[in-house]
């Protein structure tokens, strides 16, 4: 009985995360950059002192890879949460390194990717690093922090393992 329970999880979890048509691809958030544009590295550009210039998102025409909409993937990075309670969050974005769009400038848009994720899931720490798996759209989206160059209906939270 055992066995086909766990056989009943498991052919779940593939079918809800689309992985009967194979695993979702690993990408980093250089892939994120199409070949041959030149990001501006916002993180070397921050500092905490100075003017308000010091906090506006740079380069909010930078260019997605259309290559990845409808992709399912799993990409690391830090979690600035959007919609939730002090149990589970529904909505965050997804940026590179911890403190972006909070104290540090946010990065061009086409490094943060705003989530989305039916039921919510439990962040414990924004300090950890986190692995968001689910299918990426270059579906643009605006909020108070931030442009955003991707959208992601995330099916897994889990955190980074180096």
């Amino acid at each position: 009985m055992q066995f086909f329970q766990k056989f009943a999880v498991l052919a779940t979890l593939l079918l809800c995360t689309g992985a009967y048509a194979g695993p979702p691809k690993e990408i980093f958030w250089e892939d994120l950059i199409p070949k041959g544009h030149v990001q501006i590295d916002t993180q070397a550009q921050a500092n905490h002192e100075g003017s308000e210039q010091n906090w506006v998102q740079p380069d909010l025409d930078a260019p997605v890879v259309k290559e990845l909409d409808g992709q399912s993937v799993s990409l690391p990075g830090f979690v600035v949460p959007l919609e939730g309670d002090s149990e589970v969050i529904t909505e965050f974005l997804l940026v590179p390194y911890f403190g972006a769009c909070i104290h540090v400038p946010p990065p061009p848009p086409n490094q943060i990717v705003h989530v989305t994720i039916k039921g919510g899931v439990p962040i414990e720490s924004l300090y950890d690093a986190i692995v968001v798996t689910g299918v990426i759209s270059t579906e643009t989206w605006s909020g108070e922090i931030a442009q955003v160059g991707y959208k992601m209906k995330a099916v897994g939270v889990a955190p980074f393992e180096l």
